[in-house]
């Protein structure tokens, strides 16, 4: 299928509407931009052949023109020197040669249509092309701010599960260090040491009271 018997299909295409209807937009762009890049190069290599066909047709064109405008001269020597035969012969040649002049207007015209198709093909491919390169860029910035985003949680969690570990520790040695110290309290209330420390300082006062008794 040519080119231009599919120009209809791609100026109606939307391309942004189509990828929101497929699951993975990554892949239809990177299939999109394919196929259209070889649209694209279609489309040029039709316009140079185009553009080359409409030289033909205006050279021929310009070749018809001067033919005739001679034949008309031709003709009016003729009459002036009174050779009406020749000068209907001229007139003649240069009837038929109208008619082709005709035909290669015609044929130039539609060179010039068909560029024109071309040259809307060509613009529409490029503007789709464009769009399918920021599309493509801003997934690409989703995805990055979507991975970056998903790093900052993960590093986040590891600092909460590593903070909770910490103070896990911390509530065991704070339990431990209390327990240890009243222990200790509760071994300085009831040690031995603690009672004759006591007993001694009552025989003293005994002996101080017997004494002042004596004097």
């Amino acid at each position: 299928m040519g080119i231009l018997s599919r120009m209809q299909s791609i100026t109606r295409a939307n391309v942004n509407s189509r990828l929101d209807r497929v699951d993975h937009p990554e892949k239809a762009i990177d299939e999109y931009m394919r196929g259209l890049n070889r649209d694209l190069g279609q489309v040029k290599a039709e316009t140079a052949s185009l553009l080359a066909e409409e030289r033909r047709a205006q050279n021929a064109w310009n070749e018809c023109r001067s033919e005739i405008n001679k034949l008309q001269r031709y003709a009016e020597k003729s009459v002036e020197t009174g050779n009406e035969e020749d000068a209907l012969r001229f007139l003649e040649q240069k009837a038929k040669l109208n008619e082709r002049l005709s035909d290669l207007l015609t044929a130039s015209d539609l060179v010039s249509t068909k560029l024109a198709s071309m040259k809307r093909l060509q613009d529409k491919l490029i503007a789709d092309l464009g769009e399918l390169e920021n599309r493509r860029i801003e997934l690409k910035e989703k995805a990055s701010s979507f991975q970056e985003t998903e790093e900052q949680v993960t590093q986040a969690l590891y600092e909460a599960e590593a903070l909770a570990e910490l103070r896990a520790e911390g509530r065991g040695e704070g339990v431990d260090t209390g327990m240890l110290q009243l222990e200790q309290d509760q071994f300085s209330q009831t040690s031995p040491a603690g009672s004759v420390k006591q007993e001694s300082l009552e025989d003293e006062l005994a002996a101080i009271k017997a004494k002042l008794n004596k004097e």
